[in-house]
């Protein structure tokens, strides 16, 4: 993870810069919104959505701080959140924007200011414009408090503070309202607080639309978002709109609002080359997974589970060398690496394994590979680079047994920092052959211990080295 302070410097900059680029909309014009009522106070909102955004950033795949894509989804939130006007400013909050890389068009903010943009709500948007408004309607619930206010209405002297902050989170990762996890009544809660009422989503959208003009967006952009919603959401209806009912006659509301604010649309933001950038750079990336996905191997996680190949995956002979081209994949918020385009992906827990069609099936029970490579992060138990690599490795050799170290460690870097590198070798008892597995390792800031581990038969290893040394250059480590 890294310097929190440093975010913190660089996300003021980008406000201030923010408020020098917002153009003024006509106050006498706009509709007057009146926040609901709420008994909690806003340093409680702060509170809550500090505990939610924890988990969410542990549970979920969130795209690396100061990539590409998260410097620009950050500076169109800060452009946003300059605009919010003054009745409606919470000095307490603190916005911050961040993506998730799931499928689903969806996107959802939490009390006190941060916010999570879904890969594919960036992808859907037609330009800028668009996704700005899906941004700018989250924002409206902050500032309008409605999370916290949800939970005023309900009235119940069971609803503490960390009950919803758990709640919130269960109906996030749930995917449609919390119905993959559990349906206890923690969930249920979440679900209640995230699905807002048809009056709130009214004030979302007006607020939304005055937030959008006064940053110098075309409202209406937001009013056709919803239409590219509910177009490409497919059979299985939109996620989005699940948890943001229309309230009736949304199109037209916004557009009226659009004309009380008297935005010029050929001078308005719409579609820019910072944005046709982005969505280019998402398409070239791995497809990421749904929220469904996610949810499961969350759950199968929480159980004690463990993820396997699919049941038809076969171990092969003939395997197709790795491509020439790559693709960067995302750790959640831990890692980037860089892999051949033609290896598949399979997470688990807090690793991920990468490998081509034919080098991973289920073998005696287990799940076994041939060809590729690992990356994760372990809890070692503490100490310096050398001890914490020592009782991986006992751990390892002990579920690999065919496996023994060739020599002693050798010093090298992963992303700047001190790694170690130590090569085992045996027969694989999968396949008969002699096989090659390099082990490097290198500590993050909380002690834990980074590794990726490479995988090839002997015969082979030197048609696969050059993959696995552009794989470990291309490794950053954000904790």
């Amino acid at each position: 993870m890294m310097n929190r302070n440093r975010i913190a410097d660089r996300r003021l900059a980008w406000l201030l810069i923010a408020l020098l680029c917002v153009p003024l909309a006509a106050p006498a014009q706009v509709t007057r919104i009146e926040a609901p009522k709420n008994k909690f106070s806003p340093a409680q909102d702060v509170q809550l959505g500090r505990q939610a955004a924890a988990e969410v950033e542990r549970q979920m795949p969130i795209l690396p701080e100061e990539s590409d894509v998260d410097n620009y989804v950050e500076r169109v939130g800060q452009r946003l959140v300059a605009a919010i006007p003054r009745e409606y400013q919470h000095p307490e909050f603190r916005y911050s924007f961040d993506v998730v890389n799931a499928r689903d068009i969806n996107a959802f903010a939490l009390p006190g200011g941060p916010m999570y943009v879904n890969r594919g709500m960036i992808e859907a948007a037609r330009n800028e414009g668009e996704m700005a408004g899906v941004m700018a309607h989250e924002i409206s619930h902050v500032a309008l408090r409605h999370g916290t206010a949800q939970a005023t209405k309900q009235q119940s002297p069971g609803i503490q503070l960390g009950a919803i902050g758990g709640a919130i989170l269960g109906a996030i990762i749930g995917g449609n309202v919390g119905s993959i996890i559990a349906q206890g009544t923690q969930f249920g809660l979440g679900a209640y607080l995230l699905k807002y009422s048809r009056a709130y989503e009214t004030q979302a959208d007006i607020l939304g639309a005055q937030i959008m003009a006064r940053a110098g967006y075309d409202p209406r952009d937001l009013a056709n978002m919803f239409r590219t919603i509910e177009e490409q959401s497919g059979s299985g209806g939109p996620e989005w709109l699940s948890s943001h009912p229309n309230p009736g006659n949304r199109y037209e509301r916004i557009t009226e609002e659009a004309r009380r604010l008297r935005v010029d649309p050929s001078r308005a933001v719409q579609d820019t080359a910072a944005f046709n950038q982005i969505q280019s750079e998402l398409r070239r990336m791995a497809p990421a997974p749904t929220m469904e996905q996610i949810a499961r191997n969350q759950q199968s996680s929480s159980q004690g589970g463990r993820q396997r190949y699919p049941e038809n995956a076969r171990i092969d002979t003939r395997i197709e060398p790795p491509s020439n081209s790559y693709r960067t994949y995302a750790g959640g918020n831990l890692f980037s690496v860089a892999v051949p385009a033609n290896w598949r992906e399979f997470a688990e827990n807090n690793s991920v394994t990468f490998a081509p069609d034919g080098a991973f099936g289920n073998f005696q029970g287990q799940s076994v590979f041939t060809h590729g490579a690992i990356v994760g992060v372990v809890n070692t138990g503490g100490g310096n680079l050398r001890e914490a690599t020592d009782r991986y490795l006992s751990a390892l050799l002990q579920n690999n047994q065919y496996l023994s170290p060739q020599g002693r460690y050798q010093r090298g870097r992963i992303d700047g920092r001190n790694a170690l590198l130590v090569t085992l070798a045996g027969t694989s008892n999968v396949t008969g052959r002699g096989e090659i597995v390099n082990v490097y390792t290198t500590l993050l800031r909380n002690g834990e211990l980074f590794y990726l581990i490479n995988v090839a038969p002997r015969d082979q290893y030197r048609d696969y080295d050059q993959a696995f040394q552009a794989m470990l250059r291309s490794v950053r480590i954000n904790g």
